[in-house]
């Protein structure tokens, strides 16, 4: 079988595995990783040390992979009915979209496993591993050389579709396949997510300060959030959003996202702190289990509390920013 028909079966088997995205890389570092030195320099990485200490292995897969040839790199859709955290109440606290449902490491990695299964049986024997967000893989960049999206200006990648809204995973392997090509740039001139930032993260057109990024600030930082970052953080109590989507008032057509990782409602369990109405991303109940993983309930505890006093005092809600011109609003998200 030549390379280029293993990649073709590839990108079958991965959507029959249940994913919504298949794209095949080449195991070569992509150009964009060559930034990733000088983004740490910058002091840009903030306390994630598990980047900082690995920068070597996660600016060339092969360092830590050196008979890694390809990755099938897949995408999970995860948008939901329910509104945007520009569109709802402002006496509501938030919590990002993709944490609303099952832990996305559970569901896409269980996937990837079947996916790897099927690629052997197929294909042959061949030494592989899994990885959905964790290990030494810049996965965006892997992604992007695969065609799943484009880079957008918000660092996300962008598919026509289904936007920048789907978890990312990749199955490493030593089997040689056709890579595919990369996707144009969709951006153009918008600037919108840049715009949208309330911290004004996104520091210039594909390049985000972590520091200052709500989702570093509720999720990654063990202790407290310092003062200077506070304010642009809104009733944010679980990571953020708002640089994906510039407008509101959009539902997807799609009622579930990508077959399993929406819960309907969330579950019962033990409460957070907070006042606010038990609806789908917003914050009376804790969240689903990807939110769990954080320091538990004490780091949640931390963010619902100043969250709470924030939206009291604002009285209002952000102002919506401007829509994004590409993947806030695609063809199976438009209003009938």
């Amino acid at each position: 079988m030549t390379p280029g028909h293993r990649a073709a079966r590839a990108r079958i088997l991965a959507l029959e595995a249940g994913f919504d995205l298949a794209g095949v890389a080449s195991a070569s570092a992509p150009r964009e990783l060559g930034f990733f030195p000088e983004w740490i320099a910058h002091g840009y990485a903030g306390e994630m040390a598990y980047l900082t200490s690995q920068r070597d292995r996660r600016a060339d897969l092969q360092t830590a992979f050196p008979w890694a040839r390809s990755l099938v790199c897949v995408g999970l859709q995860y948008d939901t009915p329910g509104p945007y955290s520009t569109a709802a109440a402002p006496e509501r606290g938030w919590i990002a979209r993709y944490a609303w449902g099952d832990d996305y490491h559970d569901v896409v990695k269980a996937r990837l496993e079947d996916l790897r299964a099927r690629l052997a049986a197929e294909l042959g024997p061949m030494q592989s591993r899994v990885y959905v967000d964790t290990g030494p893989v810049v996965e965006r960049a892997y992604a992007a050389a695969a065609g799943l999206g484009a880079w957008g200006k918000n660092t996300c990648l962008l598919h026509p579709e289904h936007g920048s809204w789907f978890f990312l995973g990749e199955v490493i392997t030593d089997l040689e396949m056709e890579a595919d090509a990369p996707r144009a740039d969709m951006c153009g001139s918008c600037t919108a997510c840049l715009e949208a930032c309330p911290t004004g993260a996104l520091i210039a057109p594909y390049v985000l300060d972590a520091t200052r990024c709500i989702s570093y600030l509720t999720i990654e930082v063990k202790g407290a959030i310092p003062e200077s970052r506070r304010a642009g953080i809104g009733r944010h109590v679980f990571g953020c959003d708002i640089c994906q989507y510039g407008g509101s008032g959009v539902r997807p057509a799609r009622g579930a996202a990508g077959a399993g990782s929406r819960r309907a409602r969330l579950p019962r369990r033990r409460r957070l702190p907070s006042d606010v109405p038990e609806e789908p991303g917003q914050a009376r109940q804790a969240p689903g289990p990807a939110a769990q993983r954080v320091r538990r309930h004490r780091q949640l505890r931390r963010s619902v509390t100043p969250a709470r006093a924030r939206a009291a005092a604002r009285g209002r809600g952000p102002a919506r920013p401007r829509a994004c011109a590409v993947g806030t609003r695609p063809p199976w998200r438009r209003r009938p």
